[in-house]
């Protein structure tokens, strides 16, 4: 789990991080696809329960269906991995939006083409003891973070939202690797942390942590993107929609069967199911992520669908907290596009499931 941990922690949105290193991309990818066509795709980290689901897509049919032989690798933090596909060492990948709108702003070659889930879930961890309540309470208190973590550079952004004045919070420098521990032994008050990460570590330490979500403070940006660059969009759109579909195929079958889809997973990772914890940890990170799915966007209209009118206030927070100085404001018109979602929906029965299933991760974070 300390893996899971460390690799996350670099997916800081601090533009520098190196591109992950990839297998060599033998076959251009522009062009007219052709069946079986052979496509390299990056996740944002190591597998886990929040990414995992593009790896069970030839298990399942979902790539045979679509004509297409996806490879998915493993990532090194969603900065390195945006670098990668706009380098052309991936042509896709599924990376967080801060990512990828730095990425942007760096005036790389990248395009978003479909969203995944809705919410990073960055926000303040919690002891289930704890006396703070409401962000208030965090004055007069010392509060962990990681520098360099994806979250640590939007807490004044919550700050000032949440009216908390940050001088009477002590910040306190944590390494990645026991941050959570230094919640449990209370050598911090709260933490800095992004839910989908800390959650599974600090519950399979035996503790049910509280956690107050930034996003319901303004701090609001979307978490796992499908992207690629903008030739692939132009000269090769029938892959594209091969791409999007099949991922999304592959997500909504876990929004479905979310334990078999757990199990399916261990089997094609089985060191998942050989650490202690892990499979507990991956059910609680997939069952947070399902909850940051349901928002209208995806029920309304379909997976994968951006609201394009967020876009413009997601770029604004990127670039005031996230951005180097140097950084060029992307224009969000041909950075996201809702072109090739649509077609894979979930009834409302099935919408009604999927809230079922995740009930219990919803008290986490406070929600009925």
């Amino acid at each position: 789990m300390s893996e899971t941990r460390n690799i996350t922690r670099r997916s800081a949105l601090k533009f520098g991080v190196a591109a992950a290193a990839s297998l060599p991309f033998s076959s251009s990818l522009v062009g007219r696809a052709t069946a079986q066509e052979q496509v390299k795709f990056t996740l944002p980290w190591i597998p886990n329960g929040s990414s995992y689901w593009p790896m069970i897509g030839k298990e399942i049919g979902v790539f045979a269906k679509h004509n297409i032989d996806m490879s998915v690798a493993r990532g090194f933090g969603s900065v390195a991995a945006a670098q990668a596909v706009a380098s052309g060492q991936f042509d896709f990948g599924m990376v967080f939006a801060g990512g990828n709108f730095l990425a942007a702003a760096r005036q790389l070659p990248i395009v978003v083409i479909a969203t995944v889930y809705y919410d990073p879930i960055m926000g303040i961890a919690l002891r289930a003891d704890s006396p703070i309540k409401t962000p208030k309470d965090l004055e007069g208190k010392k509060l962990g973070t990681v520098p360099t973590s994806a979250e640590s550079p939007f807490w004044p952004a919550f700050a000032k939202n949440a009216g908390i004045d940050m001088s009477k919070v002590s910040l306190v420098q944590v390494d990645s690797k026991v941050i959570e521990r230094a919640l449990i032994d209370k050598q911090v008050d709260a933490t800095t942390a992004v839910g989908t990460s800390s959650i599974p570590l600090i519950a399979a330490m035996g503790e049910r942590p509280r956690f107050l979500p930034w996003s319901r403070y303004g701090v609001e940006l979307y978490a796992g993107q499908i992207v690629t660059r903008p030739e692939i969009v132009e000269k090769n759109p029938e892959l594209c929609q091969k791409v999007v579909d099949s991922v999304l195929g592959c997500y909504a079958h876990t929004l479905r069967e979310p334990q078999s889809s757990l199990e399916l997973f261990a089997k094609v990772m089985p060191e998942v199911g050989l650490t202690r914890g892990g499979m507990e940890s991956a059910r609680i990170a997939q069952g947070l992520t399902q909850l940051a799915t349901q928002r209208p966007e995806a029920i309304e209209n379909s997976l994968g669908w951006s609201d394009l009118d967020k876009i413009p206030g997601m770029i604004d927070l990127i670039m005031e907290f996230g951005a180097p100085k140097d950084a060029v404001r992307p224009d969000p018109a041909t950075l996201v596009t809702n072109r090739f979602v649509g077609n894979v929906k979930l009834t409302p029965e099935e919408w009604a499931k999927v809230k079922e299933n995740t009930s219990e991760f919803a008290a986490y974070l406070g929600e009925s």
